[in-house]
């Protein structure tokens, strides 16, 4: 993760992001009939190359209506909880090394996150993107209303806009009780009880409580398909360590009450007439959640074992299951009522435009292209490719230090190097968050790099295809080849990549 958050998400970029695994049956490594050659020089400038992955969840297909709810109040929302948290998280970090220890990679995440939306919300902001994203929506309307068999799809946009104003209206409550965001797999957790210990809580009150009803009836982190990765979590050996759960737990309690308003019955409840740290602090010191043996024995009881324990995390926990769960039903009754008004216009848009427009990303596997080309920013032309002299320079004019500090090792080896090696490149290939680890190839089916990031401006790419600065950045095949040669003495591997049959 070289350069850090100052880097991520921008180019040029001086990473090695790269992994290699040796795959073994019966003992020996396996032979693969099926491959991908490795190509040790990389792509040439202006070279159309492919790449194959998964890429995640966007949002292309949204009506205009919710996109500029996104635009205006959803992302604005999430931008100013990853903004409190990664201040709140880097100050208490600057105090101590072991601090920053215990929180780094909850800041990774949070600064990783801020600038995601950072860039999301700034491309709904930009005139030129928002133009084209209604001349879109406009296109696809009048073909509707066109056509005498599409006319009726006309109504699902009235249904989706009524479907939204609901959710905009329990939002608060879903964001603080329920979860910050949505989340379709896994536990995430509400905006206002941040914490591994309040997660311990939640899960346990809820395993039980869903564990009783149809397996078809249960909330889905609570199926038994889904049943390993809950013990997982809630049986985690994980440390838990008091000072950094109190912060985030007064921390997000002081946003709980900012955002009702200290009077709010709710918010007094849950405060139990303290404040937002003395109320962390008994939540925190007085509650056995800590322990896992304790989560377990509970975790094969029942409700009535819950309430006898009398711990206040639990208590806590309970005490807003119901209004929590309140807000989720609301939520996900609308978002079932859009869900199925978005698959009419799906089924609509395929009927008007055919194959000509692709569906939104859904984690399932998909072949891309691109050209490898660079682009303008702010009057500058940013090249296609760095190279490892741009890497020490970047060292240098930060003084090789955190987070542009390079090992001993790649210092010791500068003058193995060929400098002018290409390092990093970008492409316009259509890519989203998920496609990180897709092999790019070229048109003789050659390895000659690897995604593991998107510049700033790609994350347009969640919302619509543009591709004026939208760029993947990915590591250069030529600059593995390199580094495994003259930086970690592995010719042995290169020569064994280089000659695969």
């Amino acid at each position: 993760f070289y350069g850090g958050d100052p880097d991520n998400f921008e180019y040029p970029r001086f990473d090695l992001d790269i992994c290699f695994f040796r795959v073994y049956e019966d003992g020996l490594p396996a032979k693969i009939g099926n491959f991908l050659k490795w190509n040790p020089r990389g792509p040439a400038d202006g070279e159309l190359t492919f790449v194959s992955g998964s890429p995640g969840k966007t949002d292309r297909q949204l009506t205009v209506d919710e996109l500029a709810d996104k635009r205006d109040r959803e992302v604005p929302n999430w931008l100013g909880l990853f903004n409190r948290r990664e201040v709140m998280v880097n100050a208490w970090g600057l105090r101590s090394f072991e601090n920053a220890r215990r929180a780094r990679d909850d800041l990774y995440g949070d600064q990783n996150n801020r600038k995601r939306y950072d860039g999301y919300v700034a491309a709904l902001f930009d005139p030129e993107i928002w133009m084209s994203i209604e001349a879109r929506a406009k296109k696809l309307r009048d073909a509707i209303a066109r056509d005498p068999k599409l006319r009726s799809t006309s109504t699902a946009y009235d249904r989706i806009k009524k479907a939204q104003a609901e959710i905009v209206r329990i939002a608060p409550h879903y964001d603080y009780l329920e979860q910050e965001r949505p989340i379709t797999v896994g536990y995430r957790g509400p905006r206002a009880l941040y914490g591994t210990l309040f997660k311990y809580g939640r899960l346990l009150i809820r395993a039980i409580d869903e564990r009783a009803k149809p397996n078809g009836d249960r909330i889905a982190e609570f199926r038994d398909s889904a049943r390993e990765s809950l013990e997982l979590d809630l049986f985690s050996t994980s440390p838990v360590y008091d000072d950094y759960e109190i912060l985030r737990l007064t921390d997000s309690l002081t946003d709980f009450a900012e955002k009702f308003g200290a009077d709010d019955p709710l918010v007094k409840q849950v405060l139990g007439g303290k404040s937002p740290h003395a109320r962390a602090v008994e939540l925190v010191s007085g509650t056995k959640l800590k322990d896992v043996a304790f989560r377990k024995d509970l975790y094969t009881k029942d409700a009535k074992a819950l309430s006898a324990a009398h711990d206040p995390m639990l208590d806590l926990a309970r005490f807003v299951d119901g209004p929590a769960r309140n807000a989720r039903k609301i939520h996900d009754a609308q978002e079932e009522i859009k869900k199925q008004a978005y698959g009419e216009i799906a089924r609509a848009r395929f009927a008007a435009e055919g194959t000509s427009n692709y569906p939104d990303a859904t984690f399932t596997l998909r072949l891309s292209y691109g050209t490898i080309r660079g682009y303008e920013e702010d009057g500058k032309q940013i090249p296609a490719f760095t190279n490892f002299e741009g890497l020490y320079r970047r060292a240098a004019e930060h003084e090789n230090r955190p987070p542009f500090d390079l090992p001993q090792r790649w210092i010791d080896k500068k003058a193995a190097l060929n400098l002018s090696t290409q390092f990093n490149f970008v492409s316009d290939a259509d890519i989203i968050g998920g496609n990180s680890g897709s092999p790019v190839v070229n048109k003789a089916a050659e390895f000659v790099g690897i995604i593991f990031d998107g510049n700033i401006q790609s994350l347009v790419l969640d919302c619509i295809f543009s591709d004026k600065q939208a760029r993947s950045v990915s590591v250069d095949s030529a600059a593995i080849t390199e580094a495994l040669r003259n930086v970690y003495d592995a010719g042995p591997l290169a020569d064994e990549l280089a000659i695969a049959k």
